[in-house]
């Protein structure tokens, strides 16, 4: 197990971050994000989607639980799990479907409540504020193998 870790000081730093890890990423790939509301989990999947060449506006898929969007080579599943009460509801909206994907990448807001069932090497990123820097972020990437 692989551990980086990243510090950011604004929505900027962390959208274009993520924008160049998601050149490093294949389909196939699932990544868990993990942290507390605000702490930056949404505003690293747009830029991942950007760095995808997505064009559709990526937004927190909350309320639809999961969102699809087209890029150049391949798919972003976007699944936010911060509404679902157990294990029991991301199975039963067929979510093991997206842990196993030839023609895709998934990325997973909330991914704690799931994390039981993920792939082996998921990339987990834990995301936490940094104390005394109102839009400042530290992620910590680790890749289980």
């Amino acid at each position: 197990m692989s551990t980086e870790e990243v510090k950011f000081h604004s929505p900027k730093e962390t959208m274009d971050f993520a924008k160049k890890f998601a050149s490093k990423c294949v389909s196939g790939t699932v990544i868990a994000l993990i942290g507390q509301l605000g702490s930056g989990k949404t505003t690293f999947a747009k830029g991942f989607a950007k760095g995808l060449k997505i064009q559709q506006t990526v937004g927190s898929p909350t309320f639809k639980l999961v969102s699809e969007y087209q890029g150049i080579q391949t798919v972003l599943y976007h699944i936010d799990c911060y509404r679902l009460q157990s294990l029991k509801d991301f199975l039963n909206i067929g979510g093991e479907d997206y842990l196993f994907l030839d023609n895709g990448i998934t990325v997973i807001e909330w991914a704690e409540k799931i994390m039981s069932i993920l792939p082996d090497r998921t990339i987990v990123i834990n995301f936490l504020r940094i104390y005394g820097e109102s839009e400042g972020r530290m992620i910590k990437i680790t890749l289980n193998r």
